[in-house]
């Protein structure tokens, strides 16, 4: 059944590179006090209607939330490169330029606080993302293929970057990281389990207790 929502048919927002639906990953650089630019995971939520936003949410005190505050703006990559994901969302991951190598589009953004609130404790804000309609770049398109171990390993980011937020139970998102680990052994390339490993690394999420 056809709907005039455009999350559905993965339209592209007005001044965006790509098409966007649901829950579209992104990489974001945002500029940082020491001159560097700060790369970290970002979901960018679709417009339901069209004359609506893209919204992104930031959780806690994170780098990318601090440095939306002091510039109002970023820039929005976006990659197929599971070793990229990893970096962003696990470490501490900062570049002189603000594009990666391996992104494939890119777009400057405004961004602006709209919402806020906590949750478990966890402090969010919901931001409003209007594009630099002059400043879209895409580099290069790729031929699209599903891989379930890319896919592991990018909600693999997601469930590492909650072990220490305490509205979510650490058991769960254990369990959730042995069912990803188990899926990029099986199904994953030497990218996907390379990215996998590094995770692994530096989140040391096998250590972990079950509370």
């Amino acid at each position: 059944m056809k709907t005039n929502d455009p999350s559905d048919c993965g339209e592209r927002p007005d001044g965006w590179p790509v098409p966007l639906r649901g829950v579209t990953e992104s990489i974001v650089a945002t500029y940082g006090p020491n001159d560097r630019w700060n790369m970290a995971a970002l979901g960018l939520h679709a417009p339901i209607a069209p004359d609506e936003p893209v919204t992104a949410t930031t959780w806690g005190n994170t780098r990318t939330k601090r440095n939306f505050h002091r510039q109002n703006s970023g820039v929005i990559q976006f990659t197929d490169d599971p070793r990229e994901f990893v970096a962003a969302a696990a470490t501490i991951y900062e570049q002189p330029e603000p594009v990666l190598d391996a992104s494939h589009a890119w777009v400057a953004v405004e961004a602006t606080p709209i919402d806020q609130g906590t949750d478990g404790g966890t402090e969010w804000i919901k931001w409003e993302l209007q594009p630099d309609v002059e400043g879209a770049t895409v580099r290069s398109t790729v031929v699209p293929t599903i891989n379930r171990g890319f896919g592991a390993v990018i909600d693999a980011t997601v469930a590492a970057s909650r072990l220490d937020v305490p509205a979510f139970e650490t058991a769960v998102l254990l369990d959730r990281l042995e069912y990803f680990a188990e899926t990029v052994e099986k199904c994953g390339g030497p990218t996907e389990k390379e990215a996998f490993d590094h995770l692994t690394e530096v989140s040391e999420w096998r250590s972990y207790d079950r509370k």
